[in-house]
């Protein structure tokens, strides 16, 4: 961002005026007068003196003025202010029947992870009226149990990863050659034996070094095999995470993403995925709740809007993220609470399992 100044470096009356106005916009979504300004902020200041310390804000870039509107509206440091040192943030209900609902479906559902992170999408998509995003859980400290290949047209085949005896994942991987079914079934008992109880980190770490090292004494079956091995494991290593969203239709209704041209491109966005699990991976290592407000993610596909995220944990250890996406004209205050809730119920719920 630019223009960054510290949060001394605006006045008592600068902070009021500015936390009103941003409130005021958020609220109604219209660019806030100085009359506005003068009437909810219960200072006793002439409209000259509004109108000037407004001058100011937008000096600093944390106001702009729309078109010829004699009104302001908050600009992304506006809002990252707002949020930083103005917001006092409300906390959900935690007996709200929403977040009710969620903890019966969880619990029906503890022996799939991907039905738990569907029903967290979808309640942060109706509590919030705005777009749920959940990443399914990473299986990195779960052990392999089997390991089968599925082959595909044009030298690809299908991978099937089962962890723990009941989480699966797919992949497909680009082969150097043709193999057939049976060399795919033969590999796959074979890597199946040698990392059966091991994590993925170890399998990166031990078996394929071990196994490499070997390789000249191995049979055609066996370095085959390793061959394999190394495109499914190192893929996974340079993988994405993989989530599911739910409300993406709530955008449509807000004013900054009316047009059909930034609607498009935000579709764009949640269908390639690259862009938002860039962000998300970000908050995987991140503690506590992070906000993106607009150019801040450094995506131009995601200029006009926010994203609040939160990690989630199984046992303690972090495994997925979960996160809220609307215009960046959001109600902050009780978006942020519900989303770290949120997280909050699903961890303690794949804890449960």
């Amino acid at each position: 961002m630019t223009n960054e100044t510290p949060d001394d470096a605006l006045s008592e009356r600068e902070q009021v005026l500015l936390k009103v106005l941003v409130g005021s916009y958020i609220r109604d979504g219209q660019p806030v007068g100085s009359r506005a300004l003068s009437r909810e902020s219960g200072l006793a200041l002439s409209s000259a003196t509004i109108r000037n310390i407004v001058a100011d804000l937008e000096q600093l870039g944390f106001v702009s003025s729309p078109h010829t509107s004699a009104g302001r509206v908050p600009t992304d440091k506006g809002y990252r202010f707002f949020v930083d040192s103005l917001l006092k943030a409300r906390s959900p209900i935690e007996d709200d029947p929403a977040f009710g609902d969620l903890r019966r479906q969880l619990d029906a559902s503890r022996d799939d992870s991907k039905a738990m992170v569907a029903a967290a999408s979808k309640l942060l998509s109706n509590v919030t009226r705005l777009a749920g995003v959940v990443t399914f859980p990473r299986a990195q400290q779960a052990s392999i149990t089997q390991i089968e290949f599925v082959g595909l047209s044009d030298n690809r085949a299908l991978v099937i990863l089962v962890f723990n005896d009941r989480e699966v994942q797919n992949r497909i991987i680009q082969l150097e050659r043709y193999h057939s079914a049976d060399e795919l079934r033969r590999a796959a008992n074979f890597l199946t034996e040698r990392c059966r109880g091991k994590t993925l980190a170890q399998v990166r770490a031990d078996i394929l070094h071990e196994m490499g090292e070997t390789r000249e004494t191995m049979n055609a079956l066996m370095k085959d095999a390793i061959n394999v091995a190394e495109r499914v494991f190192k893929a996974d290593e340079a993988s994405r995470m993989e989530y599911v969203i739910a409300g993406e239709t709530n955008l449509m209704g807000a004013g900054e993403l009316s047009s059909v041209d930034k609607l498009r491109r935000l579709f764009e966005a949640f269908n390639e995925k690259r862009d938002i699990l860039n962000l998300l991976d970000h908050s995987l290592r991140a503690d506590g709740v992070q906000i993106f407000i607009g150019q801040e993610s450094g995506f131009r596909i995601l200029d006009d809007v926010s994203m609040v995220t939160a990690p989630y944990s199984d046992d303690n250890e972090v495994v997925g993220v979960i996160g809220v996406i609307g215009p960046t004209r959001m109600a902050y205050e009780r978006v942020i609470p519900i989303v770290d809730l949120t997280a909050k119920i699903l961890g303690a719920a794949l804890a449960r399992r």
